[in-house]
């Protein structure tokens, strides 16, 4: 078993869309869990995401902690956090990383496995 070992599961959500002055706007949430596995207490202190809609435009979102938070996981517990983002097409990914730091006050990052925002009836 490894000292810091933290997973990452995510699970995307079309929630709607909304037209606001003739511009579509395709609003999705995403649920993470993250899992510590390792053997060493973890904190969360923060969240790097890059954001790519189906007009490849991309954006990066960097800030402290999740929803407000900097969870402190010690071994075998987890974390579950929703939040959401807003694409103007009905198609984009997600991925990035978390900085986090053990109790041994070790540094590192956890990827974020990239993910698939897609409206229904938009991928086959």
């Amino acid at each position: 078993m490894e000292k810091h070992d933290v997973q990452i599961d995510v699970k995307p959500n079309f929630i709607e869309l909304h037209r606001e002055q003739g511009k579509d706007k395709y609003i999705f949430s995403y649920t993470i869990t993250i899992s510590n596995r390792g053997t060493d207490g973890v904190k969360l202190l923060m969240r790097n995401w890059t954001v790519v809609d189906g007009e490849e435009q991309t954006r990066h979102v960097r800030g402290e902690g999740v929803i407000g938070e900097q969870p402190h996981l010690m071994p075998g517990e987890w974390f579950e956090y929703t939040s959401g983002v807003v694409l103007e097409s009905p198609v984009g990914t997600m991925e990035g990383y978390y900085e986090m730091v053990g109790d041994d006050r070790t540094e590192f990052n956890v990827p974020i496995p990239q993910f698939i925002l897609s409206a229904p009836r938009t991928l086959h």
